[in-house]
């Protein structure tokens, strides 16, 4: 693999030799702000060339190539930086995540995606409390990353019994990591008015126990009975989240980010974070319909009308600002149980037969209905992109998947040879059948690379009830990539801790990290995962297509915005496990540096 890499590199470099020359004799050799140089200089062009030393002028690359081209572009005031063999590459362009509630996550009670037993749950939230008894008896306590799939012993029950156990008479609301779960206690099921006659609501489910009453689990929609009680944060608080959403999403290297559910707050948080002049990332938005507003397209569009004349703010330039583009929907929830609100196409497996003699069979369950029923779905899309917004799909269930997949179908006859870039987000289970239509349609699979790999959710949570024949493709970057799909990175943060390096190693071995008991030791499914390119490329150029950026970001390239980053070790040369190790030195956006680690000057 090295020797590949190397060879690939060497042959790459000798290519671009001539082409340097040409470009420093071609280019008005005006002195550049910035020259780096004697580094690994990782492209991501078209030829995934390597090279060793590139030149910033205005915010822009102004050059590209060897040591000896870049010294034509040296003058008396330029700031020369001797990477010292580091790699320098194209800033990371995370292509869904959700950066205020990340940011603000940052702030709260947080369980901080541990896998906790019932009581180490109760110890950690009654800390909690504790800490703020000042807040007593009214005051709600919000409780954020909550590793529900990861609890133990594996699939241990939760409810509001659970919380009703603590000592507070607050109501409570824990929210689950992956973000389509709530834990509330009876305080707070009495506030919703959520009783045993509450109808599940569209698109979420209200969890019941035996006796039909209430269990104090509420998925997708039915989260929202309660959850809108809590009080609204303030602009204050919206602007010191998306601060502290900025300040992780740099230190990891990410110069452009979408929002992959936004509404108003997110949008005003940013722009007034970027009137500030402290907006550190370029800032896309899909603004989110609900399935309810979904029913009436031409006012669900009309309101994100509304919202990108007030916010977006044109097309891509040297400083970062807001972009309105891409609008949300949420076709399911999640395949893994508990919650099992995935669509899938055939049923769930579930436990059945006697203890001594258990076996999985067919349940009744093939989770819910997509949450945009097909003939909703299609008049939808076709409104969305009428009115010249692109659509970026939630689908974790095969069924969600091809009735995403057949929405965009609808939408290519109804706008032929038009440049909409449709995307759908996560993937987990998509039926082989349809691996191919994602290159037949340009649809842009966005993965979440971190979840390829053997854990709790994808193990104890999933293999059973999905049954051999779907775990074997679960979680199928690979299977995409041979099909030809051009395959996009998100985080989904903070669904997961914001860790870009862990992610990239993932989708390579489809491992997790090392397990002192070995449990989750081995590669996840039978799908091979994607090569050290892929997933860069996913990360960079192809995240920057799915934004209608490829021609400003993605690959450095004399023209293209100056977005980059430096990090501390050769990426495509070091053991695959050390990819998770990788540290950002410096981070710029536009040829401004945003962030620099107190490392970047040593050697």
């Amino acid at each position: 693999m090295r020797f590949e890499l190397s060879l690939l590199a060497a042959l790459a470099l000798s290519a671009a030799l001539a082409e340097s020359a040409a470009a420093v004799d071609a280019a008005a050799t005006a002195a550049a702000d910035t020259v780096y140089r004697h580094g690994v200089v990782y492209t991501v062009d078209a030829h995934d060339t390597v090279l060793q030393a590139l030149a910033i002028r205005g915010g822009r690359i102004a050059f590209v190539g060897t040591d000896a081209g870049a010294a034509a572009f040296i003058g008396p005031q330029t700031k020369v930086i001797d990477l010292r063999g580091r790699m320098l590459m194209p800033g990371l362009v995370d292509g869904h995540s959700h950066p205020l509630q990340g940011g603000a996550a940052l702030l709260k009670c947080s369980l901080n995606y541990e896998q906790l037993s019932v009581a180490q749950l109760q110890a950690r939230i009654q800390s909690c409390l504790d800490q703020t008894r000042a807040h007593e008896p009214d005051a709600w306590l919000e409780v954020v990353n909550w590793f529900q799939e990861g609890m133990v012993p594996a699939n241990v029950a939760t409810g509001r019994a659970t919380l009703d156990a603590l000592q507070t008479k607050r109501p409570i609301l824990v929210a689950s990591s992956f973000g389509h779960t709530s834990l509330v206690n009876s305080r707070a099921l009495k506030l919703g008015g959520v009783d045993a006659k509450t109808a599940d609501p569209l698109g979420g489910k209200v969890g019941r126990d035996a006796a039909g009453n209430p269990s104090g689990i509420l998925e997708d929609a039915a989260q929202d009975m309660v959850a809108k009680l809590i009080p609204a944060p303030t602009a204050a608080d919206n602007v010191k989240a998306a601060k502290a959403a900025l300040d992780a999403l740099r230190k990891q290297g990410v110069t452009t980010f979408l929002d992959a559910a936004a509404e108003a707050p997110s949008l005003e948080a940013f722009a007034m974070v970027q009137r500030a002049g402290n907006l550190t990332a370029r800032a896309h938005f899909a603004v989110l319909i609900t399935p309810p507003q979904g029913r009436d397209p031409k006012q669900a569009v009309g309101m994100v009308k509304s919202l990108a004349q007030h916010y977006d703010q044109g097309k891509i330039g040297l400083d970062p600002k807001l972009t309105v583009r891409n609008v949300k929907l949420f076709l399911d929830g999640v395949i893994t149980a508990p919650a099992s609100t995935g669509a899938m196409l055939t049923p769930y497996l579930s436990l059945q037969g006697a203890p001594a003699n258990p076996h999985w069979a067919p349940s009744a369950s093939r989770g819910p209905d997509v949450y945009f029923p097909a003939p909703i779905l299609r008049a939808l899309l076709i409104e969305v992109a009428s009115a010249g917004f692109e659509p970026h799909m939630h689908a974790d269930g095969d069924r969600a998947v091809r009735e995403g997949l057949d929405g965009i179908d609808a939408l290519r006859r109804q706008f032929p040879g038009r440049d909409i870039r449709a995307a759908i987000a996560h993937n987990e289970i998509v039926d082989p059948g349809d691996f191919a239509r994602y290159k037949q349609l340009n649809v842009i699979p966005v993965l979440s690379f971190q979840w390829e790999k053997q854990a709790p959710d994808t193990m104890e949570g999933a293999q059973e009830y999905l049954g051999p024949a779907r775990f074997k493709y679960m979680e199928p970057a690979g299977f995409l990539a041979a099909a030809g799909a051009r395959i996009a990175y998100g985080s989904d943060w903070p669904v997961d801790p914001l860790d870009e390096w862990f992610a990239l190693k993932v989708g390579v071995t489809r491992t997790n990290a090392p397990q002192p008991d070995h449990k989750y030791a081995g590669p996840l499914s039978e799908d091979k995962g994607l090569s050290r390119a892929a997933v860069l490329r996913a990360i960079t150029m192809n995240s920057s297509y799915e934004l209608h950026q490829d021609e400003s970001t993605g690959s450095l390239e004399a023209g293209k915005l100056a977005d980059i980053i430096v990090i501390d070790r050769n990426i495509l040369d070091i053991p695959t496990e050390q990819i998770a190790d990788i540290k950002v030195l410096q981070t710029v956006v536009g040829g401004r540096v945003v962030y620099q680690s107190d490392k970047f000057t040593r050697q």
